[in-house]
């Protein structure tokens, strides 16, 4: 690893960390949008343009993006699971979208009501409305594993993807959605689809970092991350919170990679969020503060 080189994080805390939480207000969403942006965060899933009887957290998106305070440099994506959220998404003014394909067919039933086929077929679909204006991230979720079947071979996993990418993506994401993953999975992976990747980790069993970690091995460079380690989706079970960016960005910091956001500052913006949702944090840097170099003890006199 290089000091010159750079990790792009997307972060996804005002989408992905909100969407199991109490709803929150537009004003509260479009806030956490504008602080983290503050502290640094260049890539911001802002907002999922979906059901608001799935997923009431996220309704009224178009009202967030409007209320943000948009700074230039800065890229404000949204979520789509199809044609009509990414038609609503380009009216609000979106830089990006990204779409979510499930390698798993139970879980892509219950999070988008989808087969894997007919969620595949919304990535044409999506490109087709927004031609070639937006870049689109295809996240490829229960890539490392489904709570549901278990194991998915790499092969299979890959043929998605290798479809989204037929079909109109112009980047892919590989998504432990609920944590299944370990860092010899995550190399095996890498090993089939190269490195030009995203990885979106949940540390459900404890492994986010250890993988964001091997990952950044192998050449990874772009991962989503949630400040304080809020999130995981309402249709998997046994889902927990997505890689906290300010764990991942200590780590960058430690090993000499830039990413642009000012550690001390995004700590702020987590300790904040947990006051406004009423319960701690799961980031561990968030409870424990950074690491600092201990204080000489004082001479003795005499």
């Amino acid at each position: 690893m290089s000091a010159s080189e750079r990790v792009t994080i997307r972060e996804v805390g005002p989408r992905d960390g909100l969407q199991p939480e109490a709803v929150q207000p537009v004003t509260v969403r479009a806030g956490l949008v504008d602080r983290l942006v503050a502290a640094g965060v260049t890539t911001v899933e802002a907002v999922a343009f979906v059901s608001p009887r799935a997923v009431p957290q996220m309704e009224g998106a178009g009202e967030v993006l409007a209320a943000v305070e948009r700074v230039e440099g800065v890229r404000y994506l949204a979520l789509v699971p199809n044609a009509k959220g990414a038609e609503l998404a380009v009216a609000a003014g979106v830089d990006g979208l990204s779409l979510t394909v499930s390698a798993s067919a139970v879980y892509s039933q219950r999070n988008v009501r989808m087969s894997v086929e007919e969620s595949l077929g919304q990535v044409a679909a999506v490109r087709r409305v927004v031609g070639a204006a937006l870049p689109l991230d295809t996240v490829i979720s229960c890539a490392f594993g489904s709570p549901y079947e278990g194991d998915i071979p790499v092969a299979e996993v890959a043929a998605i993807a290798g479809r989204a990418t037929d079909a109109g993506s112009t980047s892919l994401t590989f998504a432990d959605t609920t944590g299944m993953g370990g860092p010899r999975g995550v190399e095996e992976l890498l090993a089939v689809v190269g490195v030009d990747v995203g990885l979106h980790l949940h540390d459900t069993r404890g492994t986010a970092l250890v993988n964001a970690y091997a990952g950044l091995q192998a050449g990874v460079r772009r991962f989503d991350t949630a400040v304080g380690g809020i999130g995981g989706s309402p249709f998997a079970k046994g889902a927990g919170g997505n890689l906290a960016t300010e764990d991942l960005v200590n780590l960058c910091d430690s090993l000499g990679l830039a990413t642009g956001i000012d550690l001390a500052q995004l700590l702020d913006v987590s300790r904040g969020l947990a006051d406004t949702l009423g319960h701690p944090m799961p980031s561990r840097l968030t409870a424990a503060g950074p690491s600092t170099a201990p204080t000489a003890p004082e001479k003795g006199r005499g």
